[in-house]
């Protein structure tokens, strides 16, 4: 299954007011489910994505990581002068392309649109996130490591003012 059509099943849910949706078919099996408002640091509400086969390594966050609050500032509120970059989709958020490297981008760096500013794995995939906005880094608003939900703040920008 792509991204883009869990993105479907998502907004489908979301659309429908749905709280919980599974699907099965050619030995695919997924399970989404809305997060609760007291796990969920995101106004919006997140889903969880669970498949088959059963290996957590492979196919879905294992449960205690995604119950489990955050060290990261995700109750920090971003003044509405400032532009989010949010997860497209559910995975762990990792600063840099390995643990290495320096990071993607860093508080008060310029930006701009289609640059890459993190990567986040799903199903032992890396999905580089890019910018899409210029302007200055603000605020990181997840740590490197942490799972995130989609549609989760990842970073806070000021956006650059247009002539």
């Amino acid at each position: 299954m792509e991204f883009g059509q869990l993105e479907k099943l998502l907004d489908f849910m979301a659309a429908h007011g749905l709280e919980e949706f599974e699907y099965e078919h050619a030995g695919l099996r997924i399970r989404l489910k809305k997060a609760s408002a007291s796990v969920n640091a995101t106004p919006q509400g997140g889903v969880l994505p669970q498949g088959l086969p059963r290996q957590p390594q492979a196919t879905e966050l294992p449960a205690p990581a995604l119950a489990a609050p955050t060290a990261a500032p995700a109750s920090v509120t971003v003044s509405e002068d400032l532009h989010t970059i949010k997860s497209p989709i559910v995975g762990t958020f990792y600063a840099a392309a390995s643990p290495e490297a320096p990071p993607f981008v860093k508080v008060g760096d310029v930006i701009q649109v289609g640059q890459v500013v993190c990567i986040i794995e799903a199903m032992k995939l890396m999905n580089e996130i890019e910018a899409d906005v210029s302007g200055e880094l603000v605020r990181v608003l997840i740590e490197n490591g942490q799972p995130v939900e989609y549609g989760q703040g990842l970073f806070a920008i000021r956006a650059a003012k247009k002539k």
